[in-house]
């Protein structure tokens, strides 16, 4: 399995920007780390300046979004959905993106909580729980 450390990770992001900005062929994964980007163009002044943002924290106590985790969680996301694991995911994002007019949008409803999955996973130290995540989507759709 692959476990990239946090600079490694961000590395990855800046690559792709980088590569992206250059005009080079990008690979199916930094592909879709470039779709990611370019719905964040808040995030583009940071991709261009490896310098200053690769050793950057983003603590929760700052109040600030890391962006690197914002957009790995995107990734996880997109992967999730294309092969619909957790079982239901692919169509209660489809429910979300109905309701919220939307696939942006939807997406950072999900995101929420794949987030509180992760959280309760850490906070019980145990395996993240898929039906935790469900049914936090069942409650945003319902809600």
């Amino acid at each position: 399995m692959f476990n990239p450390s946090r600079q490694e990770a961000r590395q990855f992001f800046f690559d792709a920007w980088r590569k992206h900005r250059e005009g080079h062929v990008l690979t199916p994964l930094e592909s879709m780390t470039l779709d990611v980007a370019l719905m964040h163009p808040e995030y583009h002044e940071i991709l261009d300046d490896v310098e200053k943002y690769l050793d950057r924290d983003y603590s929760p106590e700052l109040g600030v979004t890391n962006p690197f985790m914002h957009m790995s969680m995107h990734l996880a996301i997109n992967e999730q959905l294309s092969i619909d694991q957790p079982v239901g995911i692919r169509s209660a994002f489809d429910a979300l993106c109905i309701q919220r007019g939307n696939a942006h949008d939807a997406l950072h409803e999900v995101m929420d909580c794949l987030a509180e999955m992760i959280w309760q996973a850490q906070r019980t130290n145990t395996a993240p729980d898929g039906m935790l995540y469900l049914d936090c989507l069942k409650r945003k759709i319902s809600g």
